[in-house]
């Protein structure tokens, strides 16, 4: 009998050990079929919690609801995700480097080294953490009803702060696989990329016309031998200040009213990004641009898909929550941090608003009297 594999998924190392388990003992004359094998497994792994709340996200809004709730006796499970969204467990904050407008660090913080602090006081507190993705949410009955690939959560009260991810363009060249460059001189963060190997002392780009691609396009500066800023206006809609920073700067170049049309490879052959077509869209002329790398700066997309629809959003897919509170179109469904934030966007005011979602969460709990009960 030919010998059956582990077989793992991406979203929180859901593993068949029973299944290879039933194949290994069972005789060579009768083994089990491969369908009740895997339905064996299904029902060992799969579990349901209850939980009087369950809070889905990794950052500061997150983990300070967790510290708050756990401190407060409610025993909260916090979801993390497992590359939910292409991002580590942690957020926006595992792609910066220097964190430094977080009070209590005067020296600074590096963004993974205060992510992996927000977490060790969560679970001080008694916060159960799950590095698993959640895929599913029914919020239509109460209790609350959360889904990943391994786990059922019953919820009396449910914390959003999923935060958001950086939005990307598509072009020719731009995407994942053959002939594409993403991940091969195409990136979304330059704070996180910018520093490797295949981007030092080469020429750039930047693409978008707000305060992160000022930002962004200036830290390039300490790696690229030249950034090329591409805006597909005559005028950015970045801060003065940081506009000023970026035309002051002697290694940024603009240039206006373009877009890229397409990317492709180097001359060389390896596979990497060699440069760009850039298409003026006054004109109508198409030029050639060479260059090694290509950060998109163009804003975040809130991570609510999986929401899907499920409470109120706004015409950019953010949350929407009840002015001066975190409450949400669903009585006992809170939000906090990016996911409801479009504005500020900042680790500290998403602390902020885990506080009061927590706060929030604990007060809705006290009202319908379940906090009398167990997390199971």
């Amino acid at each position: 009998m030919s010998q059956l594999k582990y077989i793992t998924s991406r979203a929180g190392g859901f593993l068949l050990g029973s299944a290879l388990s039933i194949a290994s003992s069972a005789s060579s004359s009768n083994p089990p079929s491969l369908a009740s094998a895997l339905s064996s497994s299904s029902a060992a792994v799969m579990e349901t919690h209850k939980t009087k709340l369950c809070i889905v996200g990794s950052g500061p809004a997150a983990h300070t609801a967790a510290i708050y709730a756990a401190r407060a006796e409610l025993k909260p499970l916090l979801f993390e995700g497992w590359m939910a969204n292409d991002i580590a467990p942690g957020g926006q904050l595992t792609t910066t480097t220097d964190v430094e407008n977080f009070p209590g660090f005067p020296d600074g913080i590096l963004g993974l080294d205060i992510v992996e602090k927000f977490r060790k006081q969560s679970e001080r507190f008694g916060t159960k953490i799950f590095t698993e993705t959640v895929n599913k949410v029914d919020f239509s009955s109460k209790p609350f009803k959360l889904f990943t690939d391994s786990r059922t959560v019953l919820a009396d009260a449910v914390i959003i702060s999923t935060g958001a991810v950086a939005k990307r363009l598509s072009f020719t060249g731009s995407g994942e696989g053959a002939g594409g460059f993403w991940n091969r001189g195409i990136s979304a963060c330059a704070v996180c990329d910018g520093a490797a190997p295949i981007f030092r002392n080469k020429p750039l780009v930047v693409i978008g016309g707000g305060d992160s691609a000022m930002e962004e396009a200036n830290f390039l500066t300490k790696y690229g031998s030249k950034v090329y800023i591409i805006h597909r206006r005559d005028t950015f809609r970045a801060s003065k200040i940081m506009q000023q920073r970026a035309f002051s700067n002697p290694k940024i170049e603009v240039i206006w009213n373009s877009s890229v049309v397409e990317a492709y490879g180097d001359e060389n052959g390896k596979g990497v990004l060699g440069g760009l077509k850039v298409k003026n869209v006054v004109t109508g002329d198409v030029s050639d641009l060479k260059v090694s790398g290509l950060f998109f700066a163009i804003g975040h997309e809130p991570a609510t898909k999986f929401l899907d629809g499920q409470l109120e959003l706004d015409e950019d897919g953010y949350v929407l929550t009840k002015p001066g509170t975190t409450k949400t179109s669903v009585v006992g469904v809170f939000a906090a941090g990016d996911v409801q934030d479009k504005k500020y966007r900042q680790a500290i005011t998403a602390a902020g608003t885990g506080c009061m979602a927590a706060l929030d969460a604990e007060h809705y709990l006290q009202e319908i009297g379940s906090q009398e009960g167990k997390s199971d």
